[in-house]
């Protein structure tokens, strides 16, 4: 069993209080704190090894390279990748996503083929893919999800799936329903059709089960600043074959092998694809990020996680005037929970709970299609993470009825 009191020591910000309450930090879909590990090793960076990567033949930059490079090794490792050239270091989930949209599927979509998606998507997954469609004649076919759930309805989506269909890209966990798509069986039923298969992993590399050799996707995306890591960093896992077939979206220093007056080509994949001076500290973060999250073991904190959440969408449940979005049923809702009460904005509850302490998101959460699926201009949306602990679960929904008497009264 997870020891949540424990792991908070690690977190410096959860010491502190907002409105003189003490911090209930519930927007972890959005980001994860930082634990002063992930901290001190950012610092330590800046304060002994600071320099610039592979330019430079002194001690620092050799330093600097190596423990950079041994990132790359180690985010393999987290994602159960089969070489460190299937990994390449990005801004982040979206960046990640436009470098596959631009870089990959530009490149070999012809009028006519077809781009699979579903309405659930985060706009990160949606519009680079609008873009791309437009610029190549291609067309935009959504999935058939659940209108409840999300869930990707899986019968008649893979009756969708036809050779047509070039790209499939879909959320590995929804950031607005918390309901997890069955990547494995959408990525064996593209492959038979000779498609390729993209995963918006944003939601899920914290904790989730992830092994991309095994789940045999074809990229996948993630931002570091959700799972404990610096903002700024993320990783795109691609297959070796399909890097070395997208091309460089980005061009500058370090990425180019020859350079003429007229001409130029670049270094291999994943080199190829990191123009300019990386992102180093963040690299050396998320490393650290990983460490940790390994450290905690990623099954516990699933488990943790998932306990949290099933406890609170039932305790919800039970108040009148509370609407519940995305699946109900025990273990199918992973860490996030959207809901909205009656007659109250998104806002304004988002608002009251930040009075107590709380922090939550309210908003269309950058999934503005889905919203208008489910029929609301926005929702409220708490999220838990391994720090979160039972007592942190029942004052926010104590919040929520409160929340909704204090309103009630003002609207008599």
């Amino acid at each position: 069993m997870m020891n949540s009191l424990k792991i908070r020591q690690d977190f410096p910000i959860l010491a502190t209080k907002v409105n003189d309450e003490p911090l209930i930090y519930l927007d972890n879909a959005a980001t994860t704190q930082k634990p002063q590990q992930v901290i001190d090793v950012i610092e330590h960076y800046y304060e002994t090894m600071n320099a610039n990567v592979y330019r430079s033949p002194h001690t620092l930059s050799y330093m600097a390279t190596e423990a950079y490079e041994g990132v790359r090794q180690r985010a393999a490792d987290y994602l159960g990748a089969q070489s460190v050239e299937e990994i390449v270091f990005t801004k982040g989930t979206t960046h990640s996503l436009n470098l596959v949209a631009q870089g990959y599927a530009q490149s070999i979509l012809q009028p006519g083929d077809q781009i699979g998606l579903t309405i659930t998507e985060h706009h990160a997954n949606l519009v680079p893919w609008q873009q791309v469609a437009k610029r190549t004649g291609a067309e935009l076919v959504f999935l058939p999800v659940d209108p409840v759930t999300g869930q990707i309805e899986l019968e008649q989506a893979m009756e969708r799936i036809t050779d047509k269909m070039r790209i499939l890209t879909v959320s590995h966990v929804s950031n607005v329903l918390g309901v997890t798509q069955p990547i494995q069986q959408l990525a064996e039923r593209i492959h038979q059709v000779g498609g390729v298969i993209v995963v918006d992993g944003a939601q899920a590399a914290a904790y989730h089960p992830l092994d991309v050799t095994e789940l045999d996707v074809d990229f996948y995306a993630l931002s570091g600043h959700k799972m404990c890591g610096p903002t700024g960093i993320g990783i795109l896992y691609g297959k070796k074959s399909l890097l070395h077939q997208t091309q460089p979206i980005e061009f500058g220093g370090e990425m180019i092998n020859q350079v003429g007056l007229y001409e130029a080509n670049w270094k291999p994949a994943p080199y190829c694809f990191e123009a300019g001076t990386p992102n180093i500290a963040g690299v050396i973060g998320l490393g650290a990020a990983m460490d940790y999250l390994d450290s905690m073991g990623r099954p516990q904190i699933y488990q943790h996680v998932q306990s949290l959440t099933d406890w609170t969408i039932q305790a919800l449940s039970k108040i009148e005037g509370v609407t519940i979005y995305g699946p109900h049923t025990p273990g199918e809702h992973a860490g996030v929970i959207s809901f909205n009460i009656d007659q109250i904005h998104p806002h304004d509850v988002a608002t009251a709970m930040d009075q107590l302490g709380i922090a939550i998101r309210a908003g269309h959460h950058c999934c503005q299609p889905l919203m208008r699926h489910l029929e609301v201009p926005a929702t409220a949306r708490a999220s838990f993470f391994a720090y979160n602990t039972q007592s942190e679960a029942e004052q926010f929904v104590k919040a929520v009825q409160l929340t909704k008497e204090y309103f009630n009264h003002e609207l008599k």
